[in-house]
This record gives structure tokens, sequence and C-alpha cells, in this order.
């Protein structure tokens, strides 16, 4: 595995993390993933050199905090650095999310994320979601007493704009964004992602292989499982999805010729767009974590980035990134 400093001043991590989310919700779970996702956890921290692990408090309404917490044993804790997030509250009766960022809200959650967590601190602490309503001065200015208090070293924000970025930044350093960022999803690019440069803010793309499309596995909805919150989204509908899976064809077409793998290609031409950059592929399987890790090692040449962006041009893929009613709020960029 290869190391990356995370922002200009943030923790040493691997080049690509681990996304814990899938473990725990959201891709079909069954009563043998949690000891399949625990073994992951292991492989990745004991033997790939994985660092980064990234989970959130709304991810299975707290389990998935809870089995990461569970990986982390054996002296395992000291090896990681170890990320969480708040802000999308989910009602525990009806599974309302409602978006949550005033100070009273947020010490509250880091305690409850440190109690299911089973630590003293949280390396990386992100506001998942921003509410407009409340002042990202104040957001962030409670975030910032809970790094005076030692509850937290590091602070992030996800799915904002430069903007806010840029206002958050003045109150507290913010070590990382995180958003989503794939040969599939591109807007970063425009504005966020050279303010971010330009404050020293390492950039954490989510979803770096386009929720498991860039992989070139799934051919179809009926490869999904009935509860896979892909079913859902606006990229796997009927027409969408054929047309995005024209162009995963063609990113085939480029890895078979580079002597790598689509979802291998997809992550590498990500670590290429700067060493600021850390992506987080998420997965529950050893065989994909292998496979992902392997992609640290790749080196492309100009030629071959010039390829994949002739395969997947800037924009190509088709449909929105997430429903309209699935609760996931973002600022526009």
């Amino acid at each position: 595995m290869k190391y990356r400093i995370l922002g200009s001043d943030g923790p040493r991590v691997s080049a690509l993390g681990l996304g814990c989310m899938g473990m725990s919700e959201f891709y079909s779970v069954t009563p043998e993933s949690e000891a399949e996702s625990i073994s992951v956890l292991h492989r990745a921290i004991d033997d790939l050199g994985v660092t980064l692990l990234d989970t959130a408090d709304m991810y299975g309404r707290g389990e998935n905090e809870k089995l990461v917490g569970r990986a982390l044993t054996g002296g395992r804790r000291d090896k990681v650095v170890l990320a969480t997030k708040f802000g999308i509250h989910r009602d525990p009766e009806t599974d309302e999310r409602t978006v949550r960022n005033d100070p009273e809200y947020i010490g509250t959650a880091v305690d409850a994320s440190l109690s299911r967590l089973g630590v003293d601190h949280i390396d990386l602490y992100y506001m998942h979601r921003r509410n407009p309503d409340v002042p990202v001065e104040e957001s962030v200015g409670a975030m910032a007493e809970l790094v005076r208090a030692g509850k937290v070293r590091y602070l992030g924000l996800s799915e904002v704009n430069a903007e806010t970025l840029r206002a958050a930044h003045a109150v507290h350093p913010i070590t990382a964004l995180q958003s989503e960022y794939s040969l599939f999803t591109r807007d970063i690019e425009a504005e966020v992602l050279p303010t971010a440069r330009e404050l020293g803010i390492g950039v954490v793309p989510y979803s770096p292989v386009g929720r498991g499309l860039l992989t070139g596995a799934i051919t179809s909805l009926e490869g999904l499982a009935p509860d896979d919150f892909r079913r859902d989204n606006p990229r796997f509908s009927d027409g969408n999805l054929e047309a995005n899976l024209k162009l995963v064809a063609e990113l085939r077409a480029v890895a078979e010729e580079t002597g790598h793998t689509p979802v291998q290609l997809a992550l590498a031409w990500l670590l290429a767009q700067g060493p600021d950059l850390v992506p987080i592929p998420g997965t529950k399987r050893i065989k994909y974590l292998d496979e992902n890790s392997a992609a640290a090692d790749i080196e492309l040449t100009a030629g071959q980035l010039a390829r994949i962006e002739a395969a997947v041009p800037h924009g190509a893929a088709s449909g929105e990134r997430y429903s309209p009613t699935s609760g996931q709020r973002m600022e526009s960029r």
C-alpha cells in the first residue's frame, strides 16, 4: 500500500481507504454479513496496510459504527485513522431523515458515536450533510470545541459547495472534504476541488466506482438483491442503466489492454488526479478488497489516462446521482 497525507496538516493515510457503509445497510445485508465484514476489516488492516476507515452514525442506524468498533480489537485501533460522520438524523420510529447541524445536536452525536465505536476519540469527524438554516460557522465552531476537548482530532465536511468550504475553513482548519467523485461523477472539478486545493484540504472521494457500476460486475437490475438501494437509483433505471453499461464496456476494453480490471482502472484514474485524493471504495468481500487495493500500485501513463477519458467522457453518465426521495440532501455546486 502507498500512503498520502490528508490535507496540508492532516494524518498520513493509505492511498485507498475503506468505506464501511455497505457492511450494514443499503447493499443488502445477510445474517452472514457481519462475520465476513469483520474479516474484510481485519484483512484490510492486518495484511493490506489500509489505514483509513470510513463510517457514519446513520449507517445501519448506528450498527455500522458498532461493527467497526468490534473489528478494532487486538491492538488495531492504533493502526487506523478512524472517520465517522454526524448530521443525518433518522427517526427511530418512522426512519424519516432530517439534517441537523445545531451545536446541541453535535455534542450529543459525538458522544453517541464514541460509545458505539468503543473509542476515546475520533480521528476525523465529518459533518455528513449541511442544513442551510444553521450557519456553517456555528456548526464548525461546535466541532472545533470537540477538538479542544480531545474527542476529535481533525474536522471534515461532506457534500458542501466551495463557498461553504471556505467559510468553514475560516473558523477552524478543515482537514478533509468528502464528496462523490468518480469517472461517472465529476461535478467537484469545476469549483469545489480547486477551492479545496487552494485551502490545503484533502479530498476523500466516496462512491469512487459509481456504486459498483464501474466494476463491470453489474449487468442488469436482476443481479441486485430486492433490498439493494440501487434499485431506486436513477443511474440504475432501465434506460439509464443501458446507456451507462455501454460506457462500462468501453472502460473494460481499455482495462483489457492494460492488463487490469475495470474497477482497478477506475480507482487508478482517481488516484492519478492528484496526491491530495484518497478514495474510499467500499466492499464486504475479501476478493473485492484485494482487487481494489491493488489499484494503489498502478501507474497510468498519459496515453492510458487519455484512453480512459475517451472511454468515459466528462458528463457522459446518464441519470442523477440520487433519487428525489432518497433523503440525501446536498448543496448545489
